[in-house]
């Protein structure tokens, strides 16, 4: 008997609500032991748990970090989001534009790539 998995768009929003609580043992069972992250669109920036793992656990010492989700795209086990994601870049507080795609096999995600506008500092509180 078949188990069946949830659907590519609701693993990508279970991505992201992981990501926004920096729930790191959340977002590592979402991704599969073997995934891999891309710079669209073939640079590799992580392979496997443990690299995802030490990649995302850095970015969530950031205080401010937060990715809203602006548009959604499904096409069968692929999903694209288009985020705004406020961070805390060395020159200070911004945003970044970027496209998110996942590739979701069985449940998990096993590919990501990653498609990145250009950030903006945020102006200081007077």
């Amino acid at each position: 008997m078949n188990t069946p998995h949830p659907d590519p768009a609701a693993v990508a929003q279970r991505q992201l609500e992981a990501y926004n609580a920096r729930d790191l043992d959340a977002l590592m069972a979402i991704y599969a032991d073997d995934a891999a992250m891309y710079e669209h669109p073939d640079k590799l920036l992580a392979r496997g748990t443990a690299a995802l793992r030490e990649r995302f656990a850095v970015r969530f010492r950031e205080p401010n970090l937060h990715a809203t989700l602006l548009h959604r795209i499904t096409a069968g086990a692929l999903v694209l989001d288009h985020e705004r994601v406020t961070r805390t870049f060395p020159e200070g507080p911004g945003e970044i534009e970027l496209v998110m795609t996942y590739e979701v096999q069985a449940g998990r995600i096993v590919r990501a790539w990653i498609i990145t506008g250009a950030k903006r500092l945020l102006a200081a509180a007077p």
